[in-house]
């Protein structure tokens, strides 16, 4: 086995679809595909792929840290008591345990992401 992962675009797999919890969704619909790419042997770090469509929904990220690299499309982060934050192809942030905001999704967004999990 090698210890070098590549990021397949053209040939991720079949992803599983699902979306935010309903208590969570503040508007719209989204819909979410994600493909997991990678994982450590414990499990806590995981890589992947995710898409959402559009709608607006709560993001909570409990004691997950998550860096995200945005490949295509627009959405908009807020985290609670902050400002609105633009984010598209090209842009990566990292939303740190305990993170709470809105996350929405204004055209289809997919990134990449790497997790932690303590």
């Amino acid at each position: 086995m090698s210890n070098l992962t590549f990021f397949k675009f053209d040939d991720l797999g079949t992803a599983r679809e699902g979306g935010p919890l309903p208590e969570r969704v503040l508007a719209g619909a989204a819909k979410f595909k994600n493909w997991d790419v990678d994982r450590s042997n414990d499990e806590k770090v995981r890589a992947g792929v995710w898409e959402t469509t559009p709608g607006t929904y709560r993001s909570i990220k409990g004691g997950t840290w998550e860096f995200c690299y945005i490949l295509s499309g627009l959405s908009e982060v807020t985290e609670d008591g902050k400002e609105p934050v633009r984010v598209r192809a090209g842009d990566s942030f990292v939303m740190r345990p305990e993170f709470t905001g809105i996350w929405h999704c204004i055209e289809t967004t997919r990134k990449i992401w790497v997790v932690y999990n303590k």
